[in-house]
């Protein structure tokens, strides 16, 4: 093995460690997770087709927090670092590496490959650290059209929305879409990507402010769903009024809970309905990385058949674990898509790695619209 850059240069860092799974989020970043100094990985126990990266953004994302509290279906061993998705400069190759890519290029992680979420040896290099180590096959070239901060915040986001649209709620031009939790990543993933298909799109979420920055990614109408004094508030008769009196053709429902099950009265004879997460209610399971869901969510089932919905579970994740096929086509169309221009993720706030709690707490509380990015390299704020 022949390194491409003199050990010497790779200077140590800073990683954030979770050293074991706290109750919940919260308790996890009170408790459980720090950052430590890092050694610079070193070329002599990595393999000829290995990349080190220099980390320069890396999303923060709303299963990094659950991860912390063994809540979310893929389980890390502590002590590990966060950060599924990242984005950085090629430091070092392995000479297998070849052409693939040159010292300097821009790159983004496929975190199906290498980080947290990964399965395998990669699993370790988490994002919310100085340097990252990924087999060549988990490295893309940043498309021209993106930032680093834009870049670590596109597969994950705009794969889990095609799966849900796409693959799964089969959305056609000229179908009317509601989008719950739209002012989030992959909401507003969900929002351009209907666009792109030809769809209306109808976004809801709890702050007007928020909701406007949604309507300017391209949603033609947005709706509130929850009242200055934090009430939930009904929208189904705004919905009916904005389609016609019709209802929704399909359902993107990252949020869960009330907001669920007023969303059956919300839509059209035959809708499909996808269930895509339960942000309002994120301790259906135990914490501590307990399994189980003793506070499982529920949908009243005689709407679901009065109405002949299709209720269709969207698990990305998951549903490529169980089968990869599905996966090459729709990475393909959202780099593709990238390259274009015809889609950019919305980065909204950017802290230092020294401010990482901060940054975490930002996403967990909602304060965050689209992305939430840290930077590795930048100098500490303290």
């Amino acid at each position: 093995m022949s390194a491409s850059i003199p050990v010497p240069e790779l200077a140590s860092g800073r990683r954030v460690v979770v050293s074991e799974y706290g109750e919940t989020p919260d308790d996890a970043l009170e408790r459980c997770v720090s950052l430590v100094p890092m050694d610079a990985p070193d070329p002599a126990t990595l393999g000829p087709s290995d990349v080190i990266v220099a980390i320069e953004s890396a999303a923060v994302g709303w299963v990094d927090l659950l991860m912390t509290s063994g809540q979310y279906q893929h389980m890390p061993n502590p002590p590990y670092t966060p950060g599924l998705e990242w984005a950085g400069v090629v430091a070092w190759k392995g000479k297998d590496v070849g052409d693939a890519f040159a010292l300097g290029d821009r790159v983004l992680a496929d975190g199906f490959l290498a980080g947290p979420r990964s399965l395998g040896a990669y699993r370790k290099w988490g994002g919310f650290a100085s340097w990252g180590v990924a087999p060549k096959e988990a490295l893309h070239r940043v498309p021209a059209t993106l930032t680093m901060d834009q870049a670590c915040n596109l597969l994950g986001n705009y794969e889990t929305a095609y799966h849900c649209l796409v693959a799964r709620g089969r959305l056609a031009k000229g179908e009317t879409l509601l989008v719950h939790g739209a002012s989030g990543a992959t909401g507003l993933a969900a929002v351009q990507i209907a666009k792109l298909i030809g769809a209306t799109v109808i976004a809801t979420g709890r702050n007007a402010k928020k909701l406007e920055g949604v309507r300017e990614e391209g949603a033609d109408h947005v709706v509130l769903v929850q009242n200055e004094d934090g009430t939930p508030r009904s929208f189904k008769d705004e919905v009916k009024a904005l389609t016609g009196g019709r209802g929704v053709d399909v359902v993107y429902d990252g949020v869960g809970g009330d907001i669920s099950v007023e969303s059956l009265r919300c839509v059209r004879f035959g809708a499909r309905f996808l269930i895509v997460g339960w942000a309002a209610t994120p301790f259906v399971a135990r914490g501590k990385g307990q399994r189980g869901a003793p506070n499982a969510n529920q949908l009243p089932t005689n709407l679901i058949m009065m109405k002949g919905l299709d209720v269709l579970g969207s698990p990305m994740a998951i549903s490529t674990v169980e089968d990869p096929s599905i996966r090459a086509p729709r990475l393909a169309q959202v780099l593709e898509w990238a390259a274009a221009g015809a889609i950019k993720p919305h980065v909204s706030l950017t802290f230092p790695l020294d401010r990482f709690k901060d940054a975490m707490l930002a996403k967990w509380t909602g304060r965050v619209t689209g992305g939430a990015v840290l930077h590795p390299r930048s100098a500490p704020t303290g």
